[in-house]
């Protein structure tokens, strides 16, 4: 009877340090990464004597034999995560596992140093939990090995987006060679020609003024493009153009491009390099030497194009001032109100951007711009379609354009 009772003992004491255990535990290469960390994966000790498992502390021992020696990576509760949807799914059964990415242990010479996992080297890991009375309780040891990932999985999902966007781009660029495409008509654009023209039949100047920003800007590159377009017709009616720059670089650029359009549009001679010059770099400066000009040189038409600050409302109010046409173009939302208030016509947003495209009607240029708009547009129908699945609960939509 004595030895059957110490067996049950026995066994029960067992079962109650089994179920302290972390179990299921699992190491593997970390996914998606270039090389020398692996995972560790387990399940929580059970729910004892009222004890939660999230209040144990864990302790990573690795090492690179099987029968040690094992030293410490430690790993802090804060480290711990409970779900990775990036590596594991979106799964519910990944918020009841632990796991912890090593890519570096104690060295055993100098605690203070770290030693870094090597790629193609296997290691051997356990994990022990620590109780909140202070007992230990180790895990079966695992093995690993770290190697580098030749494609990041969870980017797959902007790989087949940028294929498909991809593919619809070529296909309108395909179609824009055989027909003309439909481009909404914008205002600002069409009224371009009258607006040089009019300076033409006052004999008066052309002013044309970039942004703020530098060449690296989006808005200054789409400034330049219309600049194109502005000095193939001043050449052609034979009217003074006056570009006004802040920026060394982009007054180089906008030389090439007007010396450019008066070659190609038959009028070298009537090139000068003083019709682009640098006004200042200070932005007030800048503003103030445009503001001078106009009062003194009374433009017909000014256009302004680029990204705009504080300075915006200053040039516009001067130009409306002295009665010139003004087309103006930006991205740059908090200066559209005093733009569309104060100009004849303004670009608003994207408007900007589609300006080469919808003044030089080139089927590359159209065909993008198309192509673009499709995607735009395919991108509000999903994301309609998926505010109303996550509205019942049904996240697949969310999951699929989820970036990690």
């Amino acid at each position: 009877m004595r030895y059957f009772l110490c067996c049950i003992t026995l066994v029960l004491c067992t079962a109650q340090v089994y179920a302290q255990q972390p179990t299921g535990v699992k190491a593997e290469d970390t996914p998606n990464d270039s090389g020398g960390s692996i995972t560790v994966i387990w399940v929580p000790p059970e729910i004892s004597e009222g004890i939660k498992y999230t209040k144990y502390k864990y302790t990573i021992l690795i090492g690179e034999s099987e029968t040690g020696p094992f030293h410490s990576a430690k790993i802090d509760a804060s480290d711990l995560q409970s779900s990775d949807p990036a590596t594991f799914g979106h799964g519910v059964e990944t918020f009841h596992k632990f796991f912890a990415r090593i890519s570096e242990y104690v060295d055993p010479a100098d605690s203070s140093k770290r030693i870094a996992l090597e790629n193609g080297k296997t290691y051997y890991v356990q994990v022990t939990a620590h109780s909140p009375s202070g007992e230990s309780f180790p895990s079966a040891i695992a093995s690993a090995e770290a190697y580098e990932n030749f494609f990041n999985t969870t980017k797959t999902n902007n790989f087949v987006l940028g294929i498909i966007f991809s593919a619809i781009i070529l296909i309108s660029i395909f179609l824009a060679r055989k027909r003309e495409l439909f481009i909404r008509r914008i205002a600002g654009l069409e009224a371009l020609d009258e607006a040089l023209g009019r300076a033409t039949e006052m004999g008066k100047p052309v002013l044309f003024a970039h942004g703020l920003t530098s060449m690296g800007s989006i808005s200054t590159i789409a400034a330049v493009n219309v600049l194109a377009r502005v000095a193939n017709r001043t050449a052609e009616f034979n009217t003074e153009l006056r570009v006004a720059n802040r920026d060394p670089v982009v007054m180089a650029v906008s030389q090439e491009v007007v010396k450019e359009s008066y070659l190609n549009a038959g009028r070298p001679d009537a090139y000068s390099d003083d019709m682009v010059f640098m006004v200042a770099t200070e932005q007030f400066s800048y503003a103030a030497a445009l503001d001078g000009m106009m009062v003194r040189d009374r433009p017909a038409t000014n256009i302004l194009m680029g990204y705009f600050f504080a300075e915006s409302l200053l040039l516009a109010e001067t130009g409306a001032s002295i009665g010139a046409i003004q087309i103006a173009g930006t991205d740059a939302y908090t200066q559209l109100p005093f733009f569309i208030t104060t100009c004849d016509y303004t670009l608003m947003g994207e408007e900007l951007y589609a300006a080469s495209a919808y003044l030089s009607r080139e089927p590359k240029l159209l065909g993008s711009l198309k192509g673009q708009d499709i995607g735009k547009a395919a991108l509000l129908i999903v994301m309609i379609l998926g505010t109303l699945l996550a509205t019942f609960e049904i996240q697949t939509l969310t999951h699929i354009f989820t970036a990690y």
